[in-house]
């Protein structure tokens, strides 16, 4: 079956909602059938409230991207300018904090076309590193990462409640 081309655009604050719901439903098909499932249920509803995406909007260091696939939202994007974990190199790294599908998108080139965009716009905004973190229990993510480029660079803890979990730091020049 072929996959129309998403259409990727920025997100605005009236997408807090929408990026809520994404984020929620695709960190919940991702991750709960290896992980308590209070301590996931707690973390999204944390991590994905509306008002906390509405607050990462407002934030100007920070910049979502949606893939709209027939007027549908297949997934997001998130970059976060200004944020830096030890081992991460450059003299201007960028995060990419997010890149989420919704599990019917997935292998079907909506990550594809929204790394694409973000690798765009960090080059285009005078980034010269990107640098992501991603559990190590997610070969398929990992080596998603490698295709494009990136190479791990360190670890950090990453806290889905009491556990403390790996992420692999990743990064790649741009």
């Amino acid at each position: 079956m072929t996959s129309p081309n998403p259409i990727i655009r920025r997100a605005t604050i009236a997408d807090a909602a929408l990026l809520a719901d994404i984020g929620h439903r695709s960190f919940d098909e991702a991750f709960t059938p290896t992980n308590d499932a209070q301590s996931m249920s707690e973390y999204m509803g944390q991590a994905f409230s509306h008002a906390v995406q509405a607050e990462e909007l407002a934030d100007p260091d920070n910049q979502f991207f949606i893939a709209d696939i027939d007027g549908v939202a297949a997934g997001y994007a998130m970059l976060r300018a200004g944020s830096v974990e030890p081992g991460i190199t450059g003299d201007n790294p960028i995060e990419l904090v997010r890149l989420y599908a919704l599990q019917a998108w997935v292998g079907r080139g909506v990550g594809a076309a929204l790394m694409d965009h973000c690798l765009t716009i960090a080059r285009t905004s005078d980034h010269d590193i990107i640098w992501l973190g991603v559990w190590e229990f997610n070969p398929r993510a990992q080596a998603f990462y490698r295709k494009y480029g990136f190479a791990e660079v360190g670890t950090h803890v990453f806290h889905l409640g009491p556990e403390a979990q790996t992420d692999l730091l990743m990064q790649r020049a741009l």
